[in-house]
């Protein structure tokens, strides 16, 4: 019995060794996986134009008030009823009468002042013969020609007085506002009437530092008034110093305004032209924000492939497209992509195609026909999908300029 144990447990043992020789020498000989391939990522395709900087002469539009060239407020220099007075929208000249005050006693005070000076004269002339007889003294006719100057004087105050109660205008204009009107009491210094010159006109604006060195005496300056009207004035005052409240400096321009058709107290657009700067004129839908909030565009490098973040500097703006700085002089920027675009990326540049550079800011005239009204983020969003489609038809639509 024990020997037929010993027997199975040897052809148990037999078979055992069997399978671990079988199995050992398949996995010995078993050839190991490969390793996967790196998969690099597709380059994105965008499309660049090459730009040229162009020399342009910015201009700066500003919002301003029209205030009279001068504003005057005739005051009495004596006190007295008004009896006469010109009326309101009335147009006067410098130095004519406009207004009469109540003569009173004044008259009878310049009479009796004459009267005065005529007894100083025979008073001054007797002590006068009497002093080449020798019969008077030095003193004495010194003493009639003080009284005899006095009397000058005096006859000199009277008529003054007098003269006072006629009111004449101080400057040329139109009378503005009567605030003394007829049969009104007014005291010495009191308010008569304003008187405004309306020719020139003169508007003032507030201009900003970095402008202000680009602005000169005798400038020229285009006016926009409400209303339609326009004009040009010339640069007539800059203040020396800045309003600390703003920052800002007042410049003023004088715009002429014959017969004073033009009333003052108007709102007007001031356009004036800036220092000439040489510039890209660049599509607004081309502008982005980087991580630091600066404004700027994509560009490609010269070899053609890397994609760099530029920092612009706008100077001029308008619907159509804007003109900045901070770029060189000759640059391809980015007008079309896929998706978003990162600094130093890599990318497949292609030309943008000829139908879109007036939209995306790299035509000379941004509202030509046919592309006045078109919209830039739309119309990358087209070129962009012709773009790629003709690279890779099966590729995700693109997006604008991001």
């Amino acid at each position: 019995m024990s020997r037929l144990k010993s027997s199975s447990t040897l052809v148990f043992l037999a078979i055992l060794a069997l399978l671990v020789v079988w199995i050992g020498g398949g996995m010995l000989n078993r050839t190991p996986p490969e390793q996967p391939a790196r998969v690099e990522p597709p380059l994105p395709n965008v499309a660049a134009h090459l730009s040229t900087a162009e020399r342009i002469q910015p201009r700066v539009v500003l919002y301003g008030d029209i205030v009279p060239n001068q504003t005057s407020i005739l005051r009495a220099r004596t006190a007295g009823i008004v009896e006469e007075v010109v009326r309101q929208g009335d147009a006067v000249e410098q130095g004519a009468q406009i207004a009469r005050l109540s003569a009173d006693d004044r008259q009878a005070g310049v009479a009796r002042a004459e009267a005065e000076l005529r007894s100083a004269e025979r008073d001054y002339e007797a002590a006068r013969q009497l002093r080449e007889r020798g019969v008077t003294s030095e003193a004495e006719l010194q003493s009639r020609f003080a009284a005899l100057e006095a009397a000058r004087a005096g006859l000199r105050a009277a008529e003054l007085e007098l003269d006072n109660t006629r009111l004449r205008a101080p400057i040329t204009g139109t009378v503005s506002n009567v605030i003394a009107e007829l049969g009104s009491f007014v005291q010495s210094g009191g308010e008569v009437l304003e008187i405004v010159n309306n020719d020139p006109l003169i508007a003032r604006i507030e201009v900003r530092q970095n402008e202000i060195t680009s602005v000169s005496l005798g400038q020229r300056a285009e006016v926009a008034f409400q209303g339609g009207h326009e004009t040009e004035g010339r640069i007539s005052f800059i203040s020396p110093v800045a309003t600390p409240e703003t920052r800002t400096f007042r410049v003023e321009i004088e715009i002429p305004n014959p017969d004073s058709a033009i009333p003052a107290g108007l709102s007007a657009e001031i356009a004036l032209a800036l220092s000439e700067q040489v510039a890209h004129r660049i599509s607004p839908a081309l502008v982005r924000l980087d991580d630091a909030g600066r404004i700027g565009v994509m560009i490609v490098e010269p070899d053609g492939e890397t994609l760099r973040f530029a920092p612009i500097d706008i100077v001029q703006a308008r619907a159509e497209a804007i003109w900045a700085t901070g770029l060189p002089e000759s640059v391809q920027i980015v007008t079309i992509s896929q998706g978003a675009l990162n600094d130093g990326q890599r990318a497949l540049v292609s030309e943008t195609p000829e139908e879109f550079r007036n939209v995306l800011g790299g035509g000379a005239d941004a509202s030509g026909p046919g592309q006045a009204n078109a919209d830039p983020d739309t119309a990358e969003a087209d070129a962009a999908a012709a773009l790629i489609g003709a690279v890779d038809p099966e590729a995700p639509a693109p997006s604008a300029n991001n």
